[in-house]
């Protein structure tokens, strides 16, 4: 079954994502911070994108440090951030640091719904021109592919559980 992911501008400064996983609360926690699942879904395939480095210090003040390569970005990009929440199995907090350390704030909260989880990632941006500058440049773009992958790796780690 697949779920529906909704993505909706709740203020000037604020944009809400939210999906059911169709995986428990600890499952999707743990796809979210452990390198070795998180890049396996985190990058749609469609992007034409390769993770090359995936650094995740999941811990209050750890850092996070993501590298890409794009064929028409040869060179790589990093994204990158610091955490400033983590409570297993339900809440992470990050920071967005590439932009210059005034990026938007992340929070992913993980709630149990009869085996399944409504994940619901919220971003804080520092500004309304910030939000609009990301909407316009496609960079706010989650999609369901993203997600998908996500229940798939979740979905296979279920059935052999």
């Amino acid at each position: 079954m697949k779920n529906r992911m909704s993505v909706e501008r709740k203020s000037e400064r604020e944009l809400v994502v939210t999906r059911t996983i169709n995986a428990p609360p600890r499952l999707v926690f743990e796809a979210w911070t452990k390198a070795e699942l998180f890049q396996r879904w985190w990058v749609p395939k469609s992007f034409g994108l390769t993770l090359l480095s995936c650094e995740l210090d999941v811990r209050v003040g750890g850092a996070y440090r993501l590298v890409f390569q794009h064929p028409a970005a040869p060179e790589g990009m990093a994204f990158h951030g610091r955490y400033l929440e983590v409570t297993p199995p339900s809440r992470l907090v990050w920071t967005n640091e590439e932009a210059g350390g005034d990026g938007q704030i992340t929070t992913v909260t993980l709630e149990e719904r009869a085996g399944q989880t409504l994940l619901v990632v919220h971003d804080l941006y520092p500004s309304k021109e910030a939000l609009d500058e990301d909407i316009s440049s496609g960079s706010t773009s989650w999609n369901d592919e993203t997600f998908d992958q996500l229940d798939e790796l979740l979905g296979s780690a279920t059935n052999r559980a």
